[in-house]
């Protein structure tokens, strides 16, 4: 039996400039990325719409530019106009882009438009640190559910007998009054609506 392989789904990143002539270079580009891309073969909106709003912006820019009573609110209307097209341009390369989940990622770039950026948070493990008064340490670990409670221990004669401390229902907590300059042993174990963890192994810190 093969495993089930996971693909992670890639995003289109709009990232849309503010400024009217950054816009225009910006539309511009996409348009060039998407004319005769095989990847995008019926367009929605299709890029002639696209192209018409661009040029119709353009017109506006330029005479916003000179001043012209009421011409600041049309260019407005015009930018607004372009925009939404662009957002719905997003909505069907993102669909392209899904119905190809291992190539989605070049899909999504051969478009103009880049990959959204999704930040990598490291897992967080259980650690114990330095508390903020001598005697004491911090205990961290990862969240066991949505809903859920821990339960704290710690050892001082390496494991042979063992003090609780808790229960928090945050995945931390501050242990205080334990000998400085003694090696001790911390675990936890988390306890969620469908049951408990088993303890975890266990962490030696030197007491400051």
């Amino acid at each position: 039996m093969n495993p089930i392989k996971s693909v992670h789904r890639n995003l289109v990143s709009l990232s849309l400039p503010r400024s009217v002539p950054a816009l225009i270079t910006y539309t511009q580009a996409v348009l060039a990325a998407l004319t005769n891309n095989a990847n995008f073969t019926t367009p929605v909106p299709a890029l002639s719409a696209v192209a018409a709003a661009l040029a119709a912006l353009q017109s506006a820019e330029s005479q916003a530019l000179s001043r012209l009573k009421g011409a600041v609110v049309a260019r407005n209307d015009k930018k607004a106009a372009l925009v939404a097209l662009l957002q719905q341009l997003r909505s069907y390369i993102q669909t392209t882009a899904d119905a190809d989940p291992e190539n989605s990622a070049a899909i999504i770039k051969s478009s103009g438009l880049p990959v959204k950026k999704v930040p990598v948070h490291k897992p967080r493990v259980f650690t114990v640190k330095p508390g903020a008064v001598s005697g004491s340490v911090e205990l961290v670990t990862a969240t066991a559910a949505r809903r859920a409670s821990y339960l704290w221990g710690y050892s001082i004669d390496g494991g042979k007998t063992w003090i609780e401390v808790g229960p928090t229902l945050q995945a931390k907590t501050t242990v205080s009054g334990l000998p400085v300059g003694t090696s001790v042993q911390f675990r936890y174990r988390g306890v969620t609506k469908t049951g408990g963890t088993d303890w975890s192994q266990p962490i030696s810190f030197l007491v400051r």
